[in-house]
This record gives structure tokens, sequence and C-alpha cells, in this order.
């Protein structure tokens, strides 16, 4: 299984989401093609309820341990409950990747 696929599953599984995104975003970097390193998850799930930004993150990452050690590079988590999405639900597109020969 792709490392998308299985992160996807993971959070799906755990979260139990309304809205599931996982981009793969390492095209923006200096990877090899096909690179699954550099991801951005959106979560919505009522489990964030009465949770830190903090402890929401802290969950999604105990929940990718294994991806994390095993290929991810970078991880962007934007982790909201069903009332913060209804009430704003539009994601910023992240910024262009500065480092490797990509400056």
């Amino acid at each position: 299984m792709q490392l998308q696929a299985r992160v996807e599953k993971k959070l799906r599984d755990r979260f139990e989401p309304s809205v599931l995104e996982v981009i793969n975003e390492s095209s923006m970097h200096n990877v090899p093609v096909g690179s699954e390193t550099h991801l951005k998850v959106v979560v919505v799930s009522a489990v964030f309820t009465g949770k830190s930004q903090i402890d929401r993150h802290r969950i999604v990452y105990e929940t990718l341990g294994e991806e994390l050690s095993d290929g991810v590079h970078a991880l962007s988590v934007i982790s909201r409950t069903p009332e913060e999405w209804q009430a704003a639900n539009a994601i910023s597109a992240s910024p262009p990747c500065l480092g490797g020969s990509k400056r």
C-alpha cells in the first residue's frame, strides 16, 4: 500500500472524519519524482472537540508515528471540529519550498 493511502486509512480509522484530505505536496520540494515525503492533511472530526491545537496535532502525529519514522519528511496538519469547519471551511495554500535547489 502506498504511503498516502496508508495515511488516509489510519486517519479514517482513528478519527472517523467528516472531511479528510491527504495532499501529497512532495512535487513542490526538491525530491525525486513520485516521492511521498511532504504531506498536508486536513482532518475534520468530533474527536477534536475540546482539545487544543497542540493536543490535536499530538494525536495525529501519534496516529502516524510509523509513517513519520518511515519516509514522511514533513507533515502539515489542519485539524478542525465539524463546527469550526462549517464556520470557515477553507484552507490556505502551502507556501512554495525555498529549500534545496529551489532557492
